[in-house]
């Protein structure tokens, strides 16, 4: 499918738009569970922060259509009529779980966090229309932005946020943001060993980059005596350094991305457990 400013893309059954980005998705809702079990507790509210992180991550695709149709196809799209019905529907579970959390949280906190939600989805929309969503910035704000779940599960199950829910989110996404630049790596590489050209080292070096940062908070959890949080961040390491070690092969290029996918999903699930059980 085509989606500039020339081209209307062309519909050939129903669309039906639900998260196409299992990676996001992962990133999204591992923070909710981790937190939920870290928590020792449970309240009706934190099903409320499920939901409306669902349905948040499920507008992004109606949305960005809509908008390019507006600004960029000048047309309309076979895609819009599915496309509306779809973006109302997931606009009101997000209402109705935001009801739900607004009688639950402090008013504060719940201004603040969706403050930062509107900015950063408004921020989505227009990157996704300029193309510019494989930007390395847009890419680490992507990591910050979907594992912050973290923190609106905790004021869902304390009414507050714990020093604790900090450093677990600080250190999901410092390994969502690895996993998502080594990812952008492997895509340059395979797309330059189709073309027969070198690769673009842009993404490469920022996941480097991304690993030093892993390396120096497993330093500060083996300093604190944090073994099952230092061996966490070992792992991601470990995996990580491993991945951009074998983008040199063009045989393990032709992996397939699902393989890789699912590669990556066993990391962070391993990784989650580590740092939930350090954080017990």
């Amino acid at each position: 499918m085509t989606t500039n400013a020339q081209t209307v893309p062309v519909m050939n059954r129903p669309k039906m738009f639900f998260p196409r980005e299992h990676g996001a998705t992962a990133m999204l809702l591992t923070p909710i569970v981790a937190v939920a079990i870290l928590a020792r507790t449970w309240r009706w509210s934190e099903l409320a922060v499920l939901t409306a992180a669902f349905a948040a991550i499920s507008a992004k695709d109606p949305a960005v259509l809509l908008v390019r149709q507006r600004f960029l196809w000048k047309r309309k799209s076979p895609e819009s009529s599915a496309a509306v019905p779809w973006l109302l529907g997931w606009t009101a579970l997000l209402l109705a779980s935001a009801l739900v959390l607004l009688a639950t949280w402090p008013l504060k906190s719940f201004l603040a966090m969706g403050a930062v939600i509107a900015a950063f989805a408004c921020l989505a929309v227009l990157v996704n229309l300029k193309n510019r969503q494989r930007s390395t910035l847009f890419q680490i704000a992507s990591a910050a932005a979907l594992t912050s779940t973290a923190l609106a599960t905790s004021l869902a199950a304390f009414g507050s946020i714990p020093s604790w829910c900090w450093t677990l989110w600080a250190l999901i996404a410092m390994q969502a943001c690895a996993g998502i630049l080594v990812v952008h790596a492997r895509l340059d590489a395979r797309i330059a060993l189709r073309k027969s050209t070198p690769a673009s080292q842009t993404f490469r070096h920022a996941a480097q980059a991304a690993l030093v940062l892993l390396l120096c908070g497993a330093i500060a959890a083996t300093a604190l005596r944090q073994v099952s949080i230092a061996l966490a961040l070992a792992v991601a390491i470990g995996g990580y350094a491993y991945d951009l070690l074998r983008q040199r092969n063009p045989v393990s290029l032709q992996m397939p991305l699902k393989t890789v996918g699912l590669q990556a999903l066993l990391l962070s699930t391993v990784y989650s457990l580590l740092l939930i059980t350090g954080l017990w």
